[in-house]
């Protein structure tokens, strides 16, 4: 039967996908269905059917499975933070695990399968960076969530997987706004005032509130006054000027309004230094087991080079430095090396260098120079590695590759060309870093076979990948009909691969030159550029702006 809008269908949900929806198969086409879990029988009302996939929403779950719970937040589903909080945490588990397995055998053509997803001893309370979206409601200021696929703030009173310090400056932001009369920022017309409230919060309970606006505020200094009584453990305020429209965070123009903008935390015993704008994994205990199964995947035992690609602040090639001889971490953007440069002298790791370069270019650098290293990790984007990396690592042929990800279907993607190409996957862990989300963290080992990668050419045809366990590789088709549905634009694909780029999707410099001298390529509007961002981040092709 051909499936339309509007259409009211039995569904039995045999997978899960990595926005949380249940995935059904009718008549062949993969039916992503809201609210609904793995194992169970729903009435699905058909939401849109595209060409490639269809989208719906449980109406009445028919057979429910023992896996479903009544949610502990009263948000949920409306906030677009959390996707199984209707499922208890071994069910949880369970559909990370399949995807992970899943991805490994119908993506990477793999025989290896991971046997169990490394739970969290924390679900609720572990993330120790919030973002709170800031407005108005009822004529009284918020903070909260975007509502799923929208822009729309969820009033948030209290987040479950925040800190009690992060609440606490929430509550205090919103208190002081109500007072003074501080007005929030408005995306659609630019004005107004306060748009965000950041708080990261080290192991020790030390926390760091940073306020973004658009200007700065009247008053500023009985915010910072509240922000002390308030908070506990404040350790510093830090106030960033915003005022580019888009969805930018953090602009980078700071000031210290009080105490220490920077945090200082540990991850296996090394001390790390943060600012608001430093990456840090979320969620600390879980990134000290996820590295730790990295680095017993390496099996440098005290020796030996290692490469350290997509390092950002040299958290895991700085871990890993006990145990092998030489650590070379590389990474493009230029803060996160200067971080990375300070934290192994913080810490009095002498075997260890930083470059700024990409990982393709810090690769060819060492194969040109003749270095070999024994291992190579990689950390890429939820994207994972581009053509160019892949080659030079084949090139440089250490004999393992170890391979952390926050996508399954990428990894295995990624697994399946080093495996053509002489390599032979025979560890996974995956790890549960967001509890309660839809995603998983996966580190994978590779070890070098005897096949030679000369001459080797891989062919991996994208219509081949199943739908129903990647949803992040979105048809440039998909993009503009979700688009045009959500907020009635038409977008053009030179429009959507100008945003992608942005993001850092794609690597071209075709989509931005014509072919005539003269001619002007034209460039996506405002509007556009964001319900494009919207639907990528739908696809999971990007994250969310908060989370």
């Amino acid at each position: 039967m051909e499936l339309k809008k509007n259409d009211v269908v039995e569904a039995r949900i045999d997978g899960a996908a990595s926005g949380g929806e249940g995935v059904a198969h009718i008549e062949g086409r993969a039916v992503f269905v809201k609210g609904a879990l793995p194992g169970e029988v729903c009435r699905a009302h058909i939401l849109r059917a595209g060409k490639g996939v269809v989208w719906a929403k449980a109406e009445e779950i028919i057979e429910p499975s023992e896996h479903r719970i009544a949610p502990e937040c009263p948000h949920f589903p409306r906030c677009g933070g959390c996707a199984l909080l209707h499922a208890d945490y071994a069910g949880e588990l369970e559909i990370k695990l399949a995807r992970v397995n899943d991805a490994l055998e119908r993506i990477g053509g793999l025989e290896l399968r991971a046997e169990r997803v490394e739970p969290s001893p924390e679900r609720f309370g572990y993330r120790n960076k919030a973002v709170f979206a800031v407005g108005r409601a009822g004529g009284k200021a918020v903070t909260g969530f975007y509502r799923a696929r929208s822009h729309d703030i969820l009033p948030v009173e209290s987040c479950l997987l925040q800190t009690p310090a992060a609440n606490a400056a929430a509550r205090a932001l919103r208190a002081w706004m109500d007072e003074t009369g501080a007005p929030e920022y408005d995306e659609k017309t630019g004005r107004g005032c306060v748009r965000r409230l950041m708080t990261r919060t080290a192991s020790d309970g030390s926390t760091a509130v940073c306020v973004v606006c658009a200007r700065e505020p009247r008053g500023i200094e009985s915010l910072v006054e509240a922000f002390r009584r308030e908070v506990p453990g404040l350790t510093g305020v830090v106030l960033d000027k915003n005022a580019s429209r888009g969805n930018v965070v953090l602009s980078g123009d700071e000031r210290v309004l009080w105490g220490d903008e920077r945090l200082t935390d540990t991850l296996l015993g090394l001390r790390f230094s943060l600012s608001p704008t430093s990456f840090f994994q979320i969620n600390r205990r879980q990134t000290e087991r996820l590295y730790s199964k990295a680095i017993e995947y390496c099996g440098l035992e005290g020796s030996g080079l290692l490469l350290d690609l997509y390092c950002g602040t040299g958290t895991i090639g700085l871990c890993a430095a006990r145990n092998c001889g030489r650590v070379v971490g590389a990474e493009v953007v230029p803060s996160a090396v200067s971080d990375a440069r300070d934290n192994a002298r913080r810490n009095g790791i002498e075997n260890a260098e930083f470059i700024l370069a990409d990982a393709a270019e810090a690769a060819k650098r060492l194969a040109d120079a003749g270095e070999r290293p024994d291992v190579v990790i990689v950390d890429p984007p939820r994207a994972g590695l581009d053509a160019a990396v892949i080659a030079e690592i084949v090139r440089m042929a250490p004999r393992r590759v170890v391979y952390v990800s926050c996508d399954p279907a990428t990894l295995a993607r990624d697994a399946k060309i080093l495996c053509a190409m002489g390599y032979k996957a025979d560890q996974c862990q995956p790890v549960d870093m967001f509890c309660w989300t839809g995603h998983v963290e996966t580190v994978l080992a590779l070890s070098k076979g005897e096949i030679s990668s000369k001459n080797i050419r891989v062919e991996f045809p994208l219509e081949d990948m199943d739908m129903s366990c990647i949803l992040n590789d979105a048809t440039y088709k998909q993009i503009q009909e979700y688009v045009l549905e959500h907020s009635g634009l038409k977008v053009s694909c030179l429009y959507i691969a100008q945003v992608k780029a942005k993001h850092g999707l794609i690597e071209r410099e075709c989509y931005n030159k014509a072919k005539s001298e003269n001619a002007k390529v034209p460039q996506c509007p405002p509007e556009k550029e964001k319900a494009i961002e919207e639907a990528l981040q739908h696809f999971q092709m990007i994250p969310c702006t908060v989370k």
